[in-house]
C-alpha cells in the first residue's frame, strides 16, 4: 500500500473520526428522509421554490451515502480502502455534492429575494418548470466542475491525514494549472455565491425591519411581518450552518497550496475535514426548532416489525418543515400588511 494512502493518525483518534462520521451518516439519512417524505406527502401542496429545499435534502443525503461508509470503514482500517480508483471516486463525490449544495443555497436566497421583494403577481411567475430547470443546472453545472480534475485541470488526491479523500491542494503551489483550477473554482463556487447569499439576506433583513419601523402598534404586528421574520431566520441559520461548517476546511486547504502539507499536525487537517462533512446533518434540526408540525411528524415515528413512519395528519399548515421556507400565501406582502396594520390603527 502507498505511504500516502497510510493514516497518520493515533489509532484511537482513527476510531473516533469512524465513529463520528457514522452518527453523522445516521443522523443525516434519518433526518434528511423525514424532510424528503414531508415533501412527497404533500408534493401536490409545494409551491415551486420549495424543489429547492427538496434538492438540499437530496444533495444531503446523497453524500452521506456514497462518501461516509468508505469513510468510515478506512478510518477503522487505518488506511484508505481501494487505493486511486477509490480515492478519485470519493473525491469526486465530495466535489459533486459540495458544490451542489452550495449553489442550491445561492439558488434559495436569490430566489427569497426575488419573491419578497415582488408582488404576488410576479413572484407566481417562478414556476415548478423554472425551478426545475434551474435545479438541472445546479447539477449539471456541479459535475461539470467535478470532473474537471478528471480530464487534466486540477487534481485528486488523499488528504493529509490519509483516510479521506478530496482535491490535491498541495499539488498546486508549483503548478499554473492547477492554480488557475483552484482560483477559478474559490470564485465561481465559493466566493461569488457566499456573497451573494449574504447579500440577498441582508436586503430581505432590510425589509422585513422597514415593515416593523412602519408599525406605529408594536403589540399588533401583522402576522405576515411575524411569519416573515421566523422564515428568514431559519433560512440564514440553514446557509450559516453550511458556511461556518466549510470555512475551516478551507482555511486549511488553503494553507497546503502555499505550505508544505506536513506544516500541519494531521489531527489539525483531520478536525476542518469532520466539521464540513456534518454539516449535511444540520438542517433537518434548524426545521424541527421552527417547524410546530415537523415536530409532531418526528414523534408520530413508529417502530413496529421494523420503521413504519405515519407521517402527518390532514393539517395543511404553512408549518411544513419544506412549506416553512416559503410560505407564499403570507411571506412576502409585508408592505401591504403593513398598510393594512396602519390603517386599521388609524381607524380607532
Amino acid at each position: 500500500m502507498e505511504e500516502h494512502y497510510i493514516s497518520k493518525l493515533h489509532p484511537v483518534v482513527d476510531y473516533g473520526a469512524g465513529v463520528f462520521l457514522l452518527l453523522i451518516a445516521i443522523l443525516t439519512i434519518l433526518g434528511n428522509s423525514a424532510v424528503l417524505a414531508t415533501a412527497v406527502k404533500r408534493s401536490s401542496l409545494l409551491k415551486s421554490p420549495e424543489l429547492l429545499t427538496v434538492n438540499l435534502a437530496v444533495a444531503d443525503i446523497g453524500m452521506a451515502i456514497s462518501m461516509y461508509p468508505l469513510a468510515i470503514a478506512s478510518a477503522w482500517n487505518h488506511a484508505w480502502l481501494g487505493g486511486d480508483a477509490s480515492c478519485m471516486y470519493y473525491a469526486l463525490m465530495g466535489f459533486l455534492f459540495g458544490v451542489c449544495s452550495m449553489m442550491t443555497l445561492c439558488a434559495m436566497a436569490v430566489i427569497r429575494f426575488l419573491v419578497t421583494n415582488s408582488s404576488k403577481t410576479n413572484s407566481n411567475k417562478i414556476t415548478k418548470n423554472t425551478v426545475r430547470i434551474l435545479i438541472a443546472f445546479i447539477w449539471l453545472y456541479s459535475l461539470l466542475w467535478a470532473i474537471l480534475p478528471l480530464v487534466g485541470w486540477g487534481y485528486y488526491g488523499p488528504e493529509p491525514f490519509g483516510i479521506s479523500c478530496t482535491i490535491a491542494w498541495s499539488k498546486f503551489h508549483n503548478s499554473s494549472n492547477g492554480f488557475s483550477f483552484i482560483l477559478s473554482m474559490f470564485l465561481l463556487c465559493t466566493v461569488l455565491p457566499a456573497l451573494t447569499i449574504i447579500a440577498c439576506y441582508l436586503g430581505i433583513a432590510w425589509k422585513v425591519h422597514k415593515a416593523y419601523q412602519e408599525i406605529q402598534n408594536i403589540d399588533r404586528i401583522p402576522n405576515a411581518a411575524k411569519l416573515e421574520k421566523k422564515l428568514t431566520l431559519m433560512a440564514v441559520l440553514i446557509s450559516v450552518g453550511f458556511l461556518s461548517s466549510w470555512t475551516p476546511y478551507a482555511a486549511a486547504s488553503f494553507w497546503s497550496i502555499f505550505n508544505s502539507s506536513d506544516s500541519l499536525q494531521p489531527i489539525v487537517t483531520l478536525l476542518p475535514c469532520l466539521f464540513a462533512k456534518s454539516s449535511t446533518a444540520y438542517n433537518p434540526f434548524i426545521y424541527y426548532i421552527f417547524s410546530k408540525t415537523f415536530r409532531r411528524e418526528i414523534k408520530q415515528l413508529q417502530c413496529c416489525w421494523g420503521w413504519r413512519l405515519h407521517f402527518f395528519s390532514t393539517d395543511n399548515s404553512a408549518e411544513n418543515p419544506v412549506s416553512m421556507m416559503w410560505s407564499g400565501r403570507d411571506n412576502v406582502r409585508l408592505s401591504s400588511a403593513v398598510k393594512v396594520e396602519n390603517q386599521g390603527a388609524a381607524a380607532h
